[in-house]
Protein backbone atom coordinates (compact mmCIF):
# COMPACT_ATOMS: atom_id res chain seq x y z
CA UNK A 1 0.00 0.00 0.00
CA UNK A 2 0.84 3.58 -0.04
CA UNK A 3 4.10 4.49 1.91
CA UNK A 4 2.18 7.06 3.56
CA UNK A 5 -0.15 4.64 4.72
CA UNK A 6 -0.57 5.22 8.76
CA UNK A 7 0.23 2.11 10.88
CA UNK A 8 -3.74 2.63 12.70
CA UNK A 9 -4.52 -1.17 12.84
CA UNK A 10 -6.90 -2.49 9.87
CA UNK A 11 -6.23 0.78 7.71
CA UNK A 12 -4.99 -1.11 4.35
CA UNK A 13 -7.73 -3.34 4.50
CA UNK A 14 -10.03 -0.09 4.52
CA UNK A 15 -8.09 2.21 2.04
CA UNK A 16 -7.88 -1.13 0.06
CA UNK A 17 -11.74 -1.64 0.34
CA UNK A 18 -12.26 2.12 -1.01
CA UNK A 19 -9.87 1.97 -3.93
CA UNK A 20 -12.71 -1.22 -4.36
CA UNK A 21 -15.90 1.43 -3.99
CA UNK A 22 -13.99 4.10 -5.82
CA UNK A 23 -13.05 1.96 -9.23
CA UNK A 24 -16.60 0.57 -9.00
CA UNK A 25 -18.12 4.62 -8.89
CA UNK A 26 -15.75 5.01 -11.79
CA UNK A 27 -17.44 1.83 -13.74
CA UNK A 28 -15.79 -0.92 -13.35
CA UNK A 29 -17.11 -4.35 -12.07
CA UNK A 30 -16.70 -5.14 -8.82
CA UNK A 31 -14.96 -8.56 -9.14
CA UNK A 32 -12.64 -7.39 -11.34
CA UNK A 33 -11.69 -4.47 -9.04
CA UNK A 34 -11.66 -6.85 -6.23
CA UNK A 35 -9.31 -8.80 -8.06
CA UNK A 36 -6.88 -6.34 -9.43
CA UNK A 37 -6.72 -5.08 -5.48
CA UNK A 38 -5.77 -8.99 -4.23
CA UNK A 39 -3.27 -9.07 -7.43
CA UNK A 40 -2.16 -5.73 -6.95
CA UNK A 41 -1.53 -6.10 -2.79
CA UNK A 42 -0.37 -8.64 -0.56
CA UNK A 43 -2.96 -9.76 1.84
CA UNK A 44 -3.41 -12.27 4.23
CA UNK A 45 -6.95 -14.39 4.07
CA UNK A 46 -8.81 -12.74 7.11
CA UNK A 47 -8.09 -8.75 5.51
CA UNK A 48 -9.00 -10.30 1.83
CA UNK A 49 -12.32 -11.25 3.39
CA UNK A 50 -12.39 -7.56 5.51
CA UNK A 51 -11.72 -6.06 2.00
CA UNK A 52 -14.40 -8.20 0.51
CA UNK A 53 -17.39 -7.31 3.07
CA UNK A 54 -16.58 -3.93 3.35
CA UNK A 55 -16.15 -3.11 -0.52
CA UNK A 56 -19.25 -5.35 -1.65
CA UNK A 57 -21.16 -4.23 1.29
CA UNK A 58 -21.18 -0.27 0.82
CA UNK A 59 -21.27 -0.70 -2.89
CA UNK A 60 -24.75 -2.86 -2.59
CA UNK A 61 -26.01 -0.38 0.00
CA UNK A 62 -25.23 2.52 -2.08
CA UNK A 63 -28.99 4.15 -2.54
CA UNK A 64 -28.93 3.43 1.84
CA UNK A 65 -25.97 5.34 2.56
CA UNK A 66 -26.82 7.61 -0.19
CA UNK A 67 -30.52 8.52 2.36
CA UNK A 68 -27.86 8.90 5.55
CA UNK A 69 -25.09 11.28 3.81
CA UNK A 70 -29.18 13.04 2.09
CA UNK A 71 -29.94 12.93 5.70
CA UNK A 72 -26.83 14.23 7.86
CA UNK A 73 -25.29 16.17 5.38
CA UNK A 74 -25.56 19.62 4.23
CA UNK A 75 -24.68 18.37 0.50
CA UNK A 76 -26.79 15.83 -0.85
CA UNK A 77 -25.11 12.56 -1.48
CA UNK A 78 -24.80 13.31 -5.22
CA UNK A 79 -23.88 16.07 -5.81
CA UNK A 80 -20.84 15.18 -2.59
CA UNK A 81 -16.91 14.98 -4.59
CA UNK A 82 -17.29 11.09 -5.55
CA UNK A 83 -13.75 10.62 -3.80
CA UNK A 84 -15.57 11.63 -0.45
CA UNK A 85 -19.28 10.24 -0.96
CA UNK A 86 -17.65 6.68 -1.25
CA UNK A 87 -14.98 7.43 2.12
CA UNK A 88 -18.70 8.15 3.54
CA UNK A 89 -20.00 5.16 2.05
CA UNK A 90 -17.40 3.30 3.90
CA UNK A 91 -17.92 4.47 6.98
CA UNK A 92 -21.45 4.54 7.44
CA UNK A 93 -21.74 0.84 5.86
CA UNK A 94 -19.53 -0.02 9.39
CA UNK A 95 -21.37 1.67 11.53
CA UNK A 96 -25.04 1.00 10.38
CA UNK A 97 -24.24 -2.39 8.99
CA UNK A 98 -21.62 -4.09 10.66
CA UNK A 99 -21.88 -5.81 14.31
CA UNK A 100 -18.84 -6.83 14.44
CA UNK A 101 -16.88 -3.81 14.06
CA UNK A 102 -16.59 -1.33 17.14
CA UNK A 103 -18.34 2.52 15.90
CA UNK A 104 -15.11 4.08 17.31
CA UNK A 105 -12.60 1.90 14.85
CA UNK A 106 -15.06 2.80 12.06
CA UNK A 107 -14.52 6.19 12.77
CA UNK A 108 -10.99 6.70 13.49
CA UNK A 109 -10.00 4.62 10.25
CA UNK A 110 -12.29 6.40 8.01
CA UNK A 111 -11.07 10.08 9.25
CA UNK A 112 -7.38 8.89 9.30
CA UNK A 113 -7.96 7.61 5.11
CA UNK A 114 -9.37 11.34 4.87
CA UNK A 115 -6.44 12.87 6.36
CA UNK A 116 -3.73 11.47 4.62
CA UNK A 117 -5.70 10.64 0.99
CA UNK A 118 -6.23 14.30 -0.74
CA UNK A 119 -9.26 15.05 1.73
CA UNK A 120 -7.24 16.66 4.75
CA UNK A 121 -9.93 19.61 4.67
CA UNK A 122 -12.63 17.96 4.86
CA UNK A 123 -12.01 15.51 7.93
CA UNK A 124 -13.88 17.72 9.73
CA UNK A 125 -16.72 17.08 8.00
CA UNK A 126 -16.26 13.26 7.39
CA UNK A 127 -15.82 12.70 11.05
CA UNK A 128 -19.32 14.88 11.85
CA UNK A 129 -21.16 12.76 9.50
CA UNK A 130 -20.02 9.83 10.95
CA UNK A 131 -20.82 10.50 14.46
CA UNK A 132 -24.20 12.11 13.88
CA UNK A 133 -25.07 8.63 12.24
CA UNK A 134 -24.25 6.48 15.12
CA UNK A 135 -25.99 9.16 17.82
CA UNK A 136 -29.09 8.29 15.32
CA UNK A 137 -28.25 4.73 15.57
CA UNK A 138 -28.18 4.62 19.23
CA UNK A 139 -31.04 6.45 19.25
CA UNK A 140 -32.98 4.03 17.28
CA UNK A 141 -33.34 6.41 14.56
CA UNK A 142 -35.09 5.45 11.35
CA UNK A 143 -35.16 7.26 7.93
CA UNK A 144 -37.90 9.76 7.84
CA UNK A 145 -41.23 8.02 6.28
CA UNK A 146 -42.69 8.33 2.76
CA UNK A 147 -45.87 7.65 1.48
CA UNK A 148 -44.31 6.01 -1.83
CA UNK A 149 -44.41 1.88 -1.24
CA UNK A 150 -41.81 2.03 -4.14
CA UNK A 151 -39.18 4.58 -2.70
CA UNK A 152 -39.64 3.14 0.92
CA UNK A 153 -38.93 -0.30 -0.57
CA UNK A 154 -36.05 0.80 -2.53
CA UNK A 155 -34.39 2.65 0.15
CA UNK A 156 -34.71 0.86 2.65
CA UNK A 157 -33.56 -2.53 0.39
CA UNK A 158 -30.90 -0.18 -1.28
CA UNK A 159 -31.96 -1.27 -4.77
CA UNK A 160 -32.98 1.64 -7.93
CA UNK A 161 -36.56 3.04 -7.33
CA UNK A 162 -37.46 1.51 -10.85
CA UNK A 163 -36.55 -1.86 -9.79
CA UNK A 164 -38.73 -1.37 -6.72
CA UNK A 165 -41.63 -0.46 -8.74
CA UNK A 166 -41.32 -3.00 -11.00
CA UNK A 167 -40.86 -5.77 -7.60
CA UNK A 168 -44.25 -4.44 -6.32
CA UNK A 169 -46.05 -4.65 -9.96
CA UNK A 170 -45.02 -8.17 -10.46
CA UNK A 171 -44.62 -9.59 -6.81
CA UNK A 172 -47.10 -7.21 -4.27
CA UNK A 173 -45.25 -4.87 -1.43
CA UNK A 174 -44.82 -8.12 0.93
CA UNK A 175 -43.54 -10.64 -1.37
CA UNK A 176 -41.39 -7.65 -3.01
CA UNK A 177 -39.91 -6.98 0.10
CA UNK A 178 -39.22 -10.78 0.48
CA UNK A 179 -37.12 -10.67 -3.12
CA UNK A 180 -35.48 -7.64 -2.24
CA UNK A 181 -33.86 -8.41 1.06
CA UNK A 182 -32.59 -11.78 -0.63
CA UNK A 183 -30.41 -9.50 -2.42
CA UNK A 184 -28.48 -8.22 0.09
CA UNK A 185 -28.09 -11.64 2.11
CA UNK A 186 -24.68 -12.98 1.35
CA UNK A 187 -24.83 -16.14 -0.49
CA UNK A 188 -23.28 -19.19 0.04
CA UNK A 189 -20.72 -20.76 -2.78
CA UNK A 190 -22.06 -23.62 -4.27
CA UNK A 191 -20.13 -26.38 -6.93
CA UNK A 192 -21.33 -29.00 -8.50
CA UNK A 193 -18.74 -32.15 -8.29
CA UNK A 194 -18.04 -33.11 -11.52
CA UNK A 195 -19.40 -37.04 -11.77
CA UNK A 196 -16.29 -38.15 -14.25
CA UNK A 197 -14.00 -37.63 -11.23
CA UNK A 198 -15.90 -37.85 -8.00
CA UNK A 199 -18.83 -38.47 -6.20
CA UNK A 200 -20.12 -36.09 -3.57
CA UNK A 201 -20.28 -38.33 -0.96
CA UNK A 202 -16.47 -37.89 -1.78
CA UNK A 203 -16.11 -34.74 -2.05
CA UNK A 204 -18.24 -34.10 1.12
CA UNK A 205 -15.70 -36.17 3.49
CA UNK A 206 -12.86 -34.48 2.20
CA UNK A 207 -14.42 -30.92 2.81
CA UNK A 208 -15.73 -32.27 6.01
CA UNK A 209 -11.94 -33.39 7.07
CA UNK A 210 -10.26 -29.96 5.88
CA UNK A 211 -12.79 -27.98 8.59
CA UNK A 212 -15.02 -26.96 5.25
CA UNK A 213 -18.09 -26.19 6.81
CA UNK A 214 -20.80 -27.53 3.64
CA UNK A 215 -23.57 -29.89 3.20
CA UNK A 216 -26.15 -31.29 0.38
CA UNK A 217 -27.84 -29.33 -1.86
CA UNK A 218 -31.81 -30.59 -2.08
CA UNK A 219 -33.17 -31.82 -5.49
CA UNK A 220 -29.64 -30.73 -7.05
CA UNK A 221 -27.99 -34.53 -7.44
CA UNK A 222 -24.15 -33.08 -7.57
CA UNK A 223 -24.48 -29.60 -5.65
CA UNK A 224 -22.92 -28.90 -2.39
CA UNK A 225 -23.42 -25.90 -0.36
CA UNK A 226 -20.27 -24.45 1.20
CA UNK A 227 -20.45 -21.29 3.89
CA UNK A 228 -19.54 -17.91 2.57
CA UNK A 229 -15.98 -17.21 4.01
CA UNK A 230 -14.33 -20.49 4.62
CA UNK A 231 -11.45 -18.95 1.96
CA UNK A 232 -10.60 -19.07 -1.46
CA UNK A 233 -12.69 -21.93 -3.68
CA UNK A 234 -9.34 -22.35 -5.74
CA UNK A 235 -7.25 -23.38 -2.97
CA UNK A 236 -9.62 -26.44 -1.67
CA UNK A 237 -9.04 -29.60 -2.69
CA UNK A 238 -10.43 -30.97 -5.27
CA UNK A 239 -10.20 -28.22 -7.52
CA UNK A 240 -7.26 -28.20 -9.25
CA UNK A 241 -7.76 -32.00 -10.01
CA UNK A 242 -11.06 -30.79 -11.19
CA UNK A 243 -12.97 -32.83 -9.09
CA UNK A 244 -15.99 -29.52 -9.17
CA UNK A 245 -16.70 -26.50 -10.37
CA UNK A 246 -18.19 -23.33 -8.89
CA UNK A 247 -22.04 -23.15 -9.78
CA UNK A 248 -25.06 -21.54 -8.24
CA UNK A 249 -27.57 -24.44 -7.27
CA UNK A 250 -30.04 -22.73 -10.13
CA UNK A 251 -27.19 -23.11 -12.71
CA UNK A 252 -27.41 -26.57 -12.25
CA UNK A 253 -30.62 -27.03 -13.29
CA UNK A 254 -30.00 -26.19 -17.18
CA UNK A 255 -27.94 -28.70 -18.24
CA UNK A 256 -29.97 -31.36 -17.05
CA UNK A 257 -33.26 -29.50 -18.40
CA UNK A 258 -31.90 -30.55 -22.13
CA UNK A 259 -31.45 -34.47 -21.42
CA UNK A 260 -28.87 -34.91 -23.39
CA UNK A 261 -28.15 -38.22 -23.74
CA UNK A 262 -24.85 -39.91 -24.89
CA UNK A 263 -23.64 -39.86 -29.07
CA UNK A 264 -25.61 -36.29 -29.20
CA UNK A 265 -24.94 -33.48 -31.22
CA UNK A 266 -25.46 -30.51 -28.76
CA UNK A 267 -25.12 -26.83 -29.39
CA UNK A 268 -24.24 -24.42 -26.57
CA UNK A 269 -24.62 -21.09 -27.78
CA UNK A 270 -23.41 -18.51 -25.44
CA UNK A 271 -21.31 -20.83 -23.64
CA UNK A 272 -18.68 -18.90 -22.15
CA UNK A 273 -17.47 -19.37 -18.97
CA UNK A 274 -17.83 -22.96 -19.56
CA UNK A 275 -19.59 -24.01 -16.84
CA UNK A 276 -22.84 -25.62 -18.48
CA UNK A 277 -20.96 -27.07 -21.36
CA UNK A 278 -19.06 -29.17 -18.75
CA UNK A 279 -22.22 -29.90 -17.33
CA UNK A 280 -23.05 -31.09 -20.66
CA UNK A 281 -20.13 -33.23 -20.78
CA UNK A 282 -20.56 -34.94 -17.83
CA UNK A 283 -24.14 -35.78 -18.08
CA UNK A 284 -23.35 -37.34 -21.27
CA UNK A 285 -19.66 -39.23 -19.68
CA UNK A 286 -18.05 -37.22 -22.50
CA UNK A 287 -19.55 -39.24 -25.39
CA UNK A 288 -20.88 -37.10 -27.65
CA UNK A 289 -20.38 -34.15 -30.10
CA UNK A 290 -21.17 -30.50 -27.60
CA UNK A 291 -20.31 -27.40 -29.45
CA UNK A 292 -19.17 -24.67 -27.22
CA UNK A 293 -19.99 -21.29 -28.97
CA UNK A 294 -19.49 -17.70 -27.81
CA UNK A 295 -18.47 -14.56 -29.69
CA UNK A 296 -15.91 -13.23 -27.25
CA UNK A 297 -12.24 -14.53 -27.66
CA UNK A 298 -11.15 -13.33 -24.21
CA UNK A 299 -13.91 -15.68 -22.41
CA UNK A 300 -13.50 -18.65 -24.88
CA UNK A 301 -10.44 -18.72 -23.46
CA UNK A 302 -12.10 -19.60 -20.16
CA UNK A 303 -14.24 -22.27 -21.89
CA UNK A 304 -10.74 -23.70 -22.68
CA UNK A 305 -9.39 -23.62 -19.34
CA UNK A 306 -12.62 -24.99 -17.39
CA UNK A 307 -12.55 -27.93 -20.01
CA UNK A 308 -9.11 -28.87 -19.99
CA UNK A 309 -9.46 -28.95 -15.50
CA UNK A 310 -12.24 -30.78 -15.38
CA UNK A 311 -11.72 -33.27 -18.67
CA UNK A 312 -14.47 -33.04 -20.51
CA UNK A 313 -12.81 -33.76 -23.55
CA UNK A 314 -15.82 -33.96 -26.14
CA UNK A 315 -15.86 -30.19 -26.01
CA UNK A 316 -15.40 -27.88 -29.59
CA UNK A 317 -14.60 -24.29 -29.36
CA UNK A 318 -16.04 -22.13 -32.17
CA UNK A 319 -15.34 -18.38 -31.10
CA UNK A 320 -18.81 -16.82 -33.37
CA UNK A 321 -21.67 -14.39 -33.30
CA UNK A 322 -24.31 -17.51 -33.01
CA UNK A 323 -26.67 -15.31 -34.51
CA UNK A 324 -24.50 -15.98 -37.75
CA UNK A 325 -24.31 -19.64 -37.59
CA UNK A 326 -26.55 -20.36 -40.28
CA UNK A 327 -24.74 -18.40 -42.66
CA UNK A 328 -21.02 -18.95 -41.49
CA UNK A 329 -22.05 -23.03 -41.14
CA UNK A 330 -25.43 -23.55 -43.43
CA UNK A 331 -24.70 -27.30 -42.82
CA UNK A 332 -26.01 -26.76 -39.30
CA UNK A 333 -29.25 -26.71 -40.67
CA UNK A 334 -31.33 -29.29 -38.78
CA UNK A 335 -27.79 -30.71 -37.37
CA UNK A 336 -28.81 -30.34 -33.63
CA UNK A 337 -30.29 -32.84 -31.18
CA UNK A 338 -30.10 -29.95 -28.14
CA UNK A 339 -29.78 -26.53 -28.43
CA UNK A 340 -29.10 -24.89 -25.19
CA UNK A 341 -29.38 -20.84 -24.98
CA UNK A 342 -28.51 -19.53 -21.78
CA UNK A 343 -29.48 -15.95 -23.30
CA UNK A 344 -27.17 -12.41 -22.31
CA UNK A 345 -29.60 -10.85 -19.54
CA UNK A 346 -30.28 -8.51 -16.97
CA UNK A 347 -29.29 -10.34 -14.08
CA UNK A 348 -31.60 -9.37 -11.84
CA UNK A 349 -31.67 -13.09 -10.45
CA UNK A 350 -28.27 -12.89 -9.58
CA UNK A 351 -28.04 -8.97 -7.54
CA UNK A 352 -26.77 -11.53 -4.06
CA UNK A 353 -23.62 -12.26 -6.29
CA UNK A 354 -23.18 -9.27 -7.99
CA UNK A 355 -23.22 -6.41 -5.94
CA UNK A 356 -22.94 -3.28 -8.63
CA UNK A 357 -25.14 -5.01 -10.73
CA UNK A 358 -28.32 -3.31 -9.64
CA UNK A 359 -26.75 -0.31 -10.44
CA UNK A 360 -25.57 -0.85 -13.86
CA UNK A 361 -28.85 -1.81 -15.20
CA UNK A 362 -32.23 -0.02 -16.42
CA UNK A 363 -35.06 -0.47 -18.13
CA UNK A 364 -34.02 0.69 -21.44
CA UNK A 365 -30.99 -1.71 -20.83
CA UNK A 366 -33.48 -4.52 -20.83
CA UNK A 367 -35.54 -4.08 -23.28
CA UNK A 368 -32.34 -4.46 -25.30
CA UNK A 369 -31.35 -7.20 -24.06
CA UNK A 370 -34.64 -8.41 -24.92
CA UNK A 371 -34.46 -7.76 -29.17
CA UNK A 372 -30.99 -9.58 -28.31
CA UNK A 373 -32.65 -12.85 -26.66
CA UNK A 374 -35.37 -12.86 -29.53
CA UNK A 375 -32.31 -12.79 -32.25
CA UNK A 376 -30.94 -15.59 -30.50
CA UNK A 377 -34.09 -17.48 -30.42
CA UNK A 378 -34.88 -16.80 -34.19
CA UNK A 379 -31.49 -17.20 -35.26
CA UNK A 380 -30.98 -20.71 -33.59
CA UNK A 381 -34.31 -22.53 -34.19
CA UNK A 382 -33.19 -23.85 -37.78
CA UNK A 383 -30.60 -25.56 -36.26
CA UNK A 384 -32.71 -28.11 -34.08
CA UNK A 385 -33.72 -31.24 -35.93
CA UNK A 386 -37.27 -32.08 -35.95
CA UNK A 387 -37.77 -33.80 -32.74
CA UNK A 388 -35.16 -31.94 -31.13
CA UNK A 389 -35.30 -30.11 -27.54
CA UNK A 390 -34.22 -26.11 -27.21
CA UNK A 391 -33.51 -25.13 -23.44
CA UNK A 392 -33.99 -20.86 -23.27
CA UNK A 393 -32.37 -20.33 -19.59
CA UNK A 394 -31.72 -16.46 -18.12
CA UNK A 395 -30.75 -15.33 -14.63
CA UNK A 396 -32.74 -12.67 -14.53
CA UNK A 397 -36.33 -12.24 -13.06
CA UNK A 398 -37.92 -9.67 -15.85
CA UNK A 399 -41.17 -11.05 -17.55
CA UNK A 400 -40.18 -9.80 -20.91
CA UNK A 401 -37.19 -11.61 -21.08
CA UNK A 402 -38.80 -14.71 -19.73
CA UNK A 403 -42.09 -15.78 -20.25
CA UNK A 404 -43.10 -12.76 -22.20
CA UNK A 405 -40.29 -13.67 -24.71
CA UNK A 406 -40.80 -17.80 -25.11
CA UNK A 407 -44.76 -16.54 -25.72
CA UNK A 408 -43.42 -14.20 -28.54
CA UNK A 409 -41.29 -16.29 -29.93
CA UNK A 410 -43.77 -19.42 -30.05
CA UNK A 411 -46.55 -16.98 -31.52
CA UNK A 412 -43.74 -16.78 -34.78
CA UNK A 413 -43.00 -20.67 -34.80
CA UNK A 414 -45.66 -22.93 -34.91
CA UNK A 415 -43.50 -26.16 -35.15
CA UNK A 416 -42.37 -25.49 -31.14
CA UNK A 417 -44.41 -26.37 -28.26
CA UNK A 418 -43.70 -25.60 -24.67
CA UNK A 419 -43.35 -28.70 -22.98
CA UNK A 420 -41.92 -26.86 -19.00
CA UNK A 421 -40.94 -23.65 -18.18
CA UNK A 422 -39.68 -22.59 -14.53
CA UNK A 423 -39.36 -18.93 -12.99
CA UNK A 424 -36.84 -19.01 -9.82
CA UNK A 425 -36.87 -16.28 -7.62
CA UNK A 426 -34.36 -15.17 -5.17
CA UNK A 427 -35.51 -15.91 -1.63
CA UNK A 428 -37.26 -19.04 -2.87
CA UNK A 429 -37.50 -21.96 -0.04
CA UNK A 430 -34.41 -23.66 -2.05
CA UNK A 431 -32.35 -20.80 -1.96
CA UNK A 432 -30.27 -20.04 -4.90
CA UNK A 433 -30.31 -17.45 -7.63
CA UNK A 434 -33.35 -16.00 -9.44
CA UNK A 435 -33.28 -17.63 -12.77
CA UNK A 436 -35.54 -19.15 -15.67
CA UNK A 437 -35.94 -21.89 -17.65
CA UNK A 438 -37.98 -23.10 -20.71
CA UNK A 439 -38.06 -26.49 -22.69
CA UNK A 440 -39.11 -26.33 -26.00
CA UNK A 441 -39.56 -29.22 -28.60
CA UNK A 442 -39.33 -28.97 -32.09
CA UNK A 443 -42.16 -30.74 -33.84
Amino acid sequence: MSKNLSSIKGLDARKAAWEVIQAVGGGAFADVALERIFNLYSFKSIDKALITELSYGAIRQRFFLDSWIDYLGKVPAKKQPPLLRWLLHLGLYQILKMKRIPPAAAINTTVELAKIHDLKKLAPVVNGILRSALRKKEEGFLLPKSNNPSLVLARNESIPLWLADELIFWKGVEDATKVAQSFNIISPIDIRVNKLRADVKEIKEIFDDCGIQNKLIPNCPYGLEVRAGDGEPRKWPGYEEGKWSVQDRSSQLIAPSLEPLPGEKILDACAAPGGKSTHIAELINNKGEIWSVDRSSRRSKKILANSERLGTKCLQLLVADSNELLVKKPEWTGFFDRILIDAPCSGLGTLARHPDARWRMNQDNIQELVFIQSQLLNSLAPLLKSGGKLVYSTCTIHPDENFNQIKKFLMLKSEFFLEYEKQIWPGDEGGGDGFYLATLNKL
